[in-house]
Order: C-alpha cells, then structure tokens, then sequence
C-alpha cells in the first residue's frame, strides 16, 4: 500500500485532465514555436493559448506572462532583473524573515553584488508587521518582495496592505504566489503587486515549469540570454508541452477555487479537530484563520516531529526541520515565528489536496495517535 499522501504543499500529483493535455504535445506537437512552417506555427499556438489561460486566473493581460522553467528561475528572474534594472534608483530591498530559499538566496546574491537587504521580523503567527515595513523602507528602496503564502505554515500575508506602502513611494513589489495560486484567489490588481511568482508542480502540472508575471511598465532585466524567446525576455526555446500543461491546471485551479477550496478547508479542519480529540498537547502552527485552507502545521508537545514521521511509514508528510550530522537545525520559518527548540522540532506540516479523503484522515489521525502515544510513553524525544 502507498502511504497516505499529506503532502501537497511539497508538490502535487499531475491532474490527470492535465496529462491529457500534454501527451499530444509529446507525440504530434514537437515543432519549435519560433518555426514560421505550420509545425512550429501550430506550437506557437498552443504556447499563445496557454498565456491566455493563466492570464485569465491571474487577472492580467497575457503579454505580462513570461514562461520558465519553475518558481526558483522565475523569483530569479523578478529579483535580479528588478535589481539590476533599478539599481540607478538605489540598491535597497526588503523581504521577510519567512521567505522561501528561492527568494533568500537570491538576495544573498545581489548583497555580494553591493545591494543592501532588510529582513523583515514576522508575528508569532508569520505574518509581516507593517510598521517595521515602514521602518524599513529608505530613499534607496527599489523593491520589496513578501510572499503570498508561507509553505510550511501557510500563512497569508497582507499583500494588499503591503503593496498600498510600496506603491505610495513608488517601490516595485513582488511576490512568491508559489504556494497560494489555486488554493485562494490570485488576482495581480487586487494583491497590487507588480512582479509575481507561479511555479507548475504546486498546481497539479508537471515539475519543470513555471511563470513570471511582469506588469505592463515595469523595466527587469533578462536573467537568461540567447535568442529573443519570450518577446526577448526569456532566453530558450518554450517547453511547449509543460506550457500546455500549466495553461490547463490554472484553467482548471480557477473553476475548481471555490468548491475545492471549501471541502479541502473543511477536511483540514476535521482532521486537526481529529488529532485534537486522540491527544493532549497538539499546537497550531500558523495564523488561525488567515491560512491556506489545506494546510495544517501542528506540533506535538514531547515529540520530535522527524521521528514521528519516521515512525510513520503509512504517511506522508513533512517537517519543518532537518538535521544535519546529528545537530538539529530548527526550521527558518518557525524560528522567526518564536517558537520555542521543542516546539519547532515538533513540528508536523500536513498538506491536503484533490485527492485527499475523509478516510485517509481517519486512518492518519489513528496511526499518528498510536505513535505519539507510543513515543511519550518511551520517552524517546524527551
């Protein structure tokens, strides 16, 4: 038997109407899209049609879509190119303290380059304080750039609030929407945001692409170079077949939003009030309402959240830890928050999606109540 898979914040299963779409691409579509004979024009096509798509969720005009090659190219692109293209403003950036690594190393970059970087401090729920926002911001501040929503918390940031501080001193704003597209609505003009962040595999599409949406007026370098793909924005013949494939899981993320949304939350809620019933000493990890509604991340008090795991094997998840060599190294995000060792090292982040069942969580909580009794009552992680 496969383990249970909680999953989905770590990667989603390839939609099967998604793989539909992209095997004749595989098979019969194999034309270069820069091609003017009727293969490469056919390409063209589906590449054009598949812009539309994610356009239409996102909220934008299809000509501020850039394809990649997933988040990390994509935040790269956002980051670096704004950077660079922006440096003759000032060479000031501020993010958050809860950020994914491909945003945090990035930054990392352009600080050995001579750029300035603020990191912002988070609340005890992950949340960015806008009055360290407004602290933060100087003359020399040309970007900003916070997260939707955190990947192993998943908590929502105030994007909206955020972006009105960046646009009142004229600071381009972007953000990683890795995590939030198709899980709570993702429209560029509402969030305010000028740069933002698409990868595939979290959208039930393929791992290996991904997208950057560009507003219409804002000036980012290239951040790979060849040919004139992409209206001359992105080096590289098109993944025509995963392009496909991303156009098709945003057409259908946006038809699914609100009833997948709804149960996904409802299946959450169940199974932590599950968990809660079998056992004394579980922690909600993570803003109590703005939160991604298939994500739950708990600790339980007098458990080290990789050994129950490993105890597991019927499941699936993740922790927010790793260790290295024997040393614990605690969880960036959870760290920022304040959690305390023990609670950040008994951290479990369980992530719910399409294929999650109401039976799948009964058998979890049971096997995860066995263990955690079993594990306290050894004293192994005390």
């Amino acid at each position: 038997m496969n383990p249970i898979y909680l999953d989905y914040n770590a990667t989603t299963p390839v939609d099967p109407l998604v793989v539909s779409e992209l095997l004749p691409w595989l098979r019969e579509g194999f034309g270069n899209p820069s091609s003017n004979h009727p293969y490469g024009q056919r390409a063209k096509q589906a590449v054009e049609a598949a812009r539309v798509q994610l356009a239409h969720v996102l909220g934008c005009s299809p000509s501020e879509i850039i394809f990649t090659s997933g988040g990390t190219e994509a935040n790269n692109q956002a980051l670096i190119g704004a950077a660079l293209a922006n440096s003759g403003r000032g060479m000031h950036i501020i993010t958050s303290a809860v950020e994914h690594p491909a945003v945090l190393k990035p930054l990392q970059w352009l600080e050995r380059q001579g750029f300035t970087i603020t990191i912002l401090p988070v609340d005890g729920s992950g949340r960015v304080e806008l009055d360290a926002l407004h602290r933060a911001i100087t003359d020399e501040t040309i970007l900003v750039s916070i997260m939707h929503a955190n990947n192993e918390v998943g908590t929502v940031q105030p994007l909206a609030e955020i972006s009105a501080v960046a646009r009142e001193r004229g600071i381009l704003f972007h953000t990683d929407a890795a995590q939030s597209l198709g899980k709570i609505p993702v429209q560029v003009d509402n969030l305010g945001v000028d740069l933002l962040t698409v990868a595939g595999h979290k959208l039930y599409a393929p791992k290996g692409v991904g997208a950057l949406y560009v507003r219409s007026g804002v000036n980012i370098h290239s951040y790979l170079h060849g040919a004139g793909h992409e209206g001359g924005r992105r080096a590289g013949t098109e993944n025509v077949p995963y392009i496909v494939a991303l156009g098709k899981a945003a057409e259908l993320a946006d038809e699914r939003l609100t009833t997948e949304g709804v149960r996904v939350r409802k299946l959450r809620d169940y199974f932590h009030a599950r968990l809660n019933g079998l056992l004394s000493g579980v922690i909600l990890n993570g803003h109590l309402t703005e939160r991604l509604p298939n994500t739950l991340n708990i600790s339980f008090n007098g458990i080290t959240g990789s050994e129950l795991l490993e105890r597991s094997p019927e499941i699936a998840a993740s922790t927010g830890s790793a260790c290295h060599d024997g040393s614990g190294e605690l969880s960036g995000v959870l760290k920022a928050m304040g959690l305390s060792r023990a609670q950040g090292f008994g951290a479990v982040r369980f992530s719910l999606g399409r294929q999650t069942t109401h039976e799948e969580l009964d058998q979890a909580a049971e096997v995860i109540s066995e263990r955690v009794h079993q594990l306290r009552a050894s004293g192994v992680n005390q």
